[in-house]
């Protein structure tokens, strides 16, 4: 597994809200960009953090790029290879 790149946030499960605080968190600790990574289902979930984040609280951040990407993952359950749709959000001032 690749070491976790900083100033990254990956999307999962939690609540929305739990991933604008982690963003507005690494842009008060002084970095300039920030990208929200997400994969499959939690896809929305990592727009709606990328619109609450530039609409409500940080209207100095925008959205500076966005990259979206299949990658192939392994099934737990069959074993087999299956697509997953991913998303990059870059989030700068």
């Amino acid at each position: 597994m690749q070491p976790r790149e900083p100033n990254t946030i990956f999307v999962g499960k939690k609540p929305t809200m739990n991933y604008v605080l982690a963003v507005l968190t690494q842009i008060n600790n002084g970095s300039n960009s920030v990208t929200v990574k997400a994969r499959g289902r939690a896809i929305s979930r990592a727009v709606d953090v990328a619109q609450v984040l530039t609409k409500r609280f940080a209207t100095d951040v925008k959205v500076q790029g966005i990259s979206i990407n299949t990658e192939q993952v392994k099934s737990t359950m069959t074993g087999g290879m299956s697509n997953v749709s991913s998303i990059e959000i870059k989030l700068g001032k």
